[in-house]
């Protein structure tokens, strides 16, 4: 029998493919998720929003942001060109994408005239929209300039230094931190932008760099650990437990001591709300690996691993969709019966969207090399990895 030699090269090829179906499984049930919390928040009223049983499942399941970005750093230690170069494209074109999905999501619908004015009064203005107003809007801080200008801090700890431990640590740094840098400006309006998007405390950015880049911070550090062991998810998965105690304990305890300072709000979290989603979220993912050991490969899991080979096109989709909507059901206007229903029809809308998408995206990509895309080609043309 001729024994077929394996080159180094097709060997990490091989590698490459090799799929950590729980991190998978992750993202698309953290992306599809917030589909439903979204259309609460721009769709239902207040009452359905802070005093039903909806209200609070939704925004509970919604919180599950930071196993998302846990599992986007656990994804760029997988990544097969971890250049500073190409971290440095990458984010400027999370950045283009985010202000880009800002312009779909606001600016477009107010310049076309079917944009609710309820939400520009929820700014605090008068209808119509002033051009300061929609300038605000398209520079609204979303997970997408997170994520960007978090690649480039990524980039360069990573040309420097492959110790798994550089980004645990930096992960505990960005924490702790946090409660002491929050919301310092230096009065110019510009640069203030800039900072806020850092460590900023108002609603002009939701997710500022400090603290959240910590969870992709520890997301790398697990990726180092199982690629450290030949791609083996024993250890790392079991770390996730172990570490994401550590964490939450941490978290409680600095929250209890002063919530004001060290919790803050869920998007503008201080330093104690920051360890304890860290740690919450291991958790998440480690029972995510769980539920993948103990469940058989089903319809369910293969579908939740197309949303995660989508996720950035997806996450565009459902906002630009959502907030065009408002459009035809108004701002915040609906009960809970309602939003249930509309729940469903976003959900659905957004896959059709995404399927529509994914038929454009093929039929050029079969004319160009006559061959459909891998799963691994799809996610490496998503940027949020």
């Amino acid at each position: 029998m001729e024994i077929q030699q394996i080159s180094q090269e097709d060997l990490e090829r091989r590698n490459t493919k090799k799929r950590v179906k729980s991190i998978d499984l992750a993202r698309g049930v953290g992306v599809l998720l917030l589909v439903p919390l979204h259309t609460l928040w721009m769709y239902a009223d207040k009452h359905t929003q802070g005093n039903t049983l909806l209200g609070e499942v939704v925004h509970f399941t919604g919180t599950g942001t930071g196993m998302f970005l846990i599992t986007m750093g656990f994804s760029f230690t997988m990544s097969r060109n971890q250049s500073l170069q190409l971290s440095f494209r990458r984010g400027l074109l999370l950045l283009a994408v985010g202000y880009g999905m800002n312009f779909l999501k606001f600016v477009l619908p107010n310049l076309l005239g079917f944009q609710p004015d309820d939400l520009i009064k929820a700014y605090g203005w008068t209808p119509p929209a002033t051009f300061d107003n929609l300038l605000y809007m398209l520079g609204t801080g979303d997970i997408l300039q997170m994520a960007g200008i978090s690649l480039f801090i990524m980039g360069i700890a990573n040309h420097f230094s492959k110790n798994k431990y550089v980004p645990l640590g930096m992960a505990v740094f960005f924490a702790v931190v946090t409660s002491f840098v929050r919301g310092i400006r230096a009065g110019v309006p510009g640069f203030d932008y800039f900072l806020d998007l850092l460590w900023g405390e108002q609603f002009n950015v939701y997710f500022p760099v400090f603290p959240w880049i910590s969870l992709i911070l520890a997301g790398i550090y697990f990726g180092r650990v199982y690629m450290e062991d030949n791609r083996e998810e024993k250890r790392a998965f079991q770390q996730m437990w172990q570490i994401g105690l550590l964490f939450v304990a941490g978290g409680v305890a600095l929250s209890a001591y002063d919530y004001q300072r060290f919790y803050g709000d869920y998007f503008h979290l201080g330093s104690g709300g920051a360890l304890y989603l860290i740690g919450a979220s291991l958790l998440l993912a480690r029972f995510g690996k769980f539920l993948v050991d103990v469940v058989k490969p089903n319809r369910v899991y293969n579908f939740f691993y197309y949303l995660s080979a989508r996720i950035t096109s997806f996450y565009v989709i459902q906002w630009v969709l959502i907030c065009w909507g408002m459009g035809l059901v108004g701002f915040q206007k609906m009960n809970a019966t309602q939003v249930s229903l509309a729940m469903l029809v976003m959900i659905a809308l957004c896959l059709i969207t995404q399927k529509g998408v994914d038929i454009v995206k093929g039929r050029r990509k079969r004319k160009e090399t006559g061959k459909e895309d891998t799963i691994e080609e799809v996610e490496q043309e998503e940027v949020f990895v």
